[in-house]
């Protein structure tokens, strides 16, 4: 920069020196006023040549904004100067230029020298500041966070490690309080001693950047600056290697600049943030995973469960196999991990020859000196002594920021299931805490919502043989079945997106469902419809299968009372599942029970139904099929057994 920023402080030195040339030409009507302008253009065009000194120093934004104020202001101190000359006696005589012009230019080059002199101040090295205060640029007085925000950059450049962190946090405050400060510090130049900050600051100091990264990256044009200024390289490293802490500010600063910029995602794919994630996510959670080796040297971890389940086979001892304790708590009987465990077992059968080949043995691993240990490419030497909290808020964050990455994109998708992240979604969905649980249920929620129109994601990660699949079906639904927690809605949509992997023997799944269509509340109902009505629509292979399952479960008569009574939102959703029921089943004695019919001719009067063509012709084709199997006397049935 020192060469461009030379190239733009040689006009405004030669503009002072011919303000000093021409002042001293001036005439002596106006010798005195003009003395002092050049008394001030000499004191700035001492600043300017200091500065032209130091400009491979000097902080660019503000450099290039006060350069150019100064140069305008010089230019019309010269202009002035001029008119001041001794040039004959008629424009001495007519020459009339009011005092009021000699102040006010007197006060734009006093506000000049005080610009420069800030930047100078503002761009030297912290140690030969002191502690001195730098107050604002007076070019800033219309707008004070505009130099605030000059100064914390400023600081960021040339401060101690300390101090650039402190200045890290003022960022973080002022991007956190309004979107157009944000802007102001992309802007000026921020983000890059941001990132610089995060790569080599203390653990303080990194955490306050990357929170003020995540925090301007509020809209797609800030993520792209972000993105070419080196965001993805220096969050990977983080993520390998860097502080838990800070590892987890990451993570969350990923799933910002992620959700935000979708177009993000594949870049940050590049740079294996998928993989470091997951092996976050799977830390003390599921103790191995897919294609990515990992070697523990916890004794509780699930490669010491899956060793003990295998020594116990070949034993044959099922009294000790029946006390082998679940990795995260006492949980022998519990399902979750007797899933884990066949599944990790599986999977190590399946490896173990290729292991002993190209991996080291457990054995030799351990016996390094630091017992350090190497986990998806992370270095997890002494992760196990963090406190649960920042374990925790990991997980959490490594799970939200696969949420956001895996939004849409069938590659991420596919590397995400093709890991154990699956595995690690279950057992997190059953025992992590509320934000853990929360973020993994939107995961799964998002992954299945690529499948639903990713065929080959489908058919290799939703198996219906598959344990990791069958493990998260399997929290989903209690998840669902239990039906009072923030996760409900994520979940309906995670089983309504995997309703064509589903097997028509799967009858626990309709059940959960239906009994949402009860709900009080209409979100939920809502959902719960729209979930079901993917099981019975004419895209599902097994819609008679389905439908038949809705109807013995109960659910025409909640669909009826949601048509009649049900608010706004929920109504359109529960006509279209009653609508294919009633194509699918059109026989059904419950259907006509309930006059399913005559709800089916209600609803094809009224408006919000005739102004939606393709629900009217659903509708239409529904009640033909209904008139086939139910007449008016069968419609009378209920009313005689009342």
């Amino acid at each position: 920069m020192g060469d461009s920023v030379k190239q733009l402080l040689a006009r405004p030195i030669q503009l002072a020196d011919q303000v000093t040339k021409a002042a001293d030409e001036a005439s002596a009507s106006f010798k005195n006023d003009c003395q002092e302008l050049k008394s001030k253009a000499e004191k700035l065009a001492a600043l300017l040549r200091q500065a032209a000194r130091v400009s491979g120093d000097l902080y660019d934004r503000p450099t290039r904004r006060i350069v150019a104020d100064t140069d305008i202001v010089l230019d019309k101190a010269l202009s002035l100067v001029l008119k001041c000359r001794n040039n004959g006696l008629v424009k001495r005589v007519f020459t009339i230029i009011p005092t009021a012009a000699f102040r006010k230019m007197s006060s734009q080059l006093e506000n000049s020298i005080g610009d420069v002199s800030w930047l100078l101040r503002v761009s030297a090295p912290a140690d030969d500041r002191a502690d001195e205060y730098l107050g604002l640029p007076p070019i800033a007085a219309n707008e004070p966070i505009l130099g605030l925000i000059w100064e914390y950059i400023a600081t960021l450049h040339t401060s101690s490690v300390d101090e650039r962190a402190d200045a890290a946090a003022q960022l973080v405050s002022l991007a956190r309080d309004n979107d157009r400060y944000g802007k102001l510090i992309i802007e000026e130049g921020g983000v890059g001693p941001l990132l610089k900050l995060v790569k080599e600051g203390k653990m303080e100091g990194q955490e306050n950047a990357a929170r003020a990264i995540g925090l301007l990256a509020r809209d797609p044009e800030s993520v792209e600056h972000m993105i070419h200024s080196g965001v993805c390289s220096v969050f990977a490293k983080i993520l390998k290697e860097g502080p838990m802490k800070v590892q987890a500010v990451v993570a969350w600063a990923v799933s910002e600049l992620a959700g935000n910029y979708p177009k993000c995602q594949d870049l940050f794919a590049q740079h294996n943030i998928i993989r470091l994630l997951v092996g976050h996510l799977a830390f003390e959670t599921v103790q191995e995973h897919s294609k990515y080796a990992i070697v523990s040297n916890k004794p509780n971890s699930i490669h010491a469960v899956v060793m003990a389940n295998n020594t116990n086979n070949v034993n044959g001892n099922d009294e000790d196999k029946s006390r082998v304790q679940h990795p995260l708590g006492d949980r022998s009987t519990n399902q979750m991990h007797r899933v884990v465990t066949s599944t990790m077992a599986m999977h190590a059968a399946s490896k173990q020859q290729q292991q002993q080949q190209q991996q080291p043995s457990q054995q030799q691993v351990n016996q390094g000196n630091d017992q350090s240990y190497s986990y998806s490419g992370i270095n997890m030497k002494g992760r196990e002594l963090e406190d649960p909290e920042t374990k925790a808020y990991m997980k959490a964050m490594a799970a939200r920021a696969l949420w956001h990455l895996a939004k849409e994109n069938s590659a991420i998708c596919r590397s995400i299931t093709e890991s154990r992240a699956l595995l690690c979604f279950a057992v997190l969905l059953e025992r992590g805490r509320e934000d853990v649980q929360y973020n993994s249920a939107m995961a799964v929620m998002e992954i299945t919502a690529v499948a639903e129109k990713d065929a080959e994601l489908r058919r290799s990660a939703f198996k219906p043989n598959s344990p990791a699949c069958k493990a998260v079906v399997d929290q989903v639904l209690k998840i669902i079945d239990k039906g009072d927690s923030d996760l409900l809605i994520p979940c309906v949509k995670a089983i309504g997106n995997l309703a064509r992997t589903f097997r028509a023997t799967e009858t626990r799944i309709i059940g959960p469902l239906v009994r949402l269509l009860d709900e009080r509340e209409a979100e939920i109902s809502r959902e719960a419809s729209i979930s079901l009505t993917k099981f019975a629509g004419k895209d599902n292979y097994l819609h008679v299968d389905h439908s038949k399952a809705i109807i013995s479960a109960g659910g025409a008569k909640h669909l009826v009372q949601l048509v009649y009574l049900g608010e706004q939102i929920v109504q359109k959703s529960a006509l279209v599942l009653l609508s294919y029921i009633a194509l699918h089943v059109p026989d059904s004695e419950e259907l006509a029970q309930a006059e399913v019919l005559g709800v089916l001719e209600w609803a094809s009067k009224q408006p919000n139904v005739t102004q939606d063509e393709a629900l009217e012709a659903l509708l239409q084709e529904s009640k033909s099929r209904l008139e086939l199997y139910q007449s008016r006397g069968s419609r009378g049935f209920h009313k005689l057994h009342q």
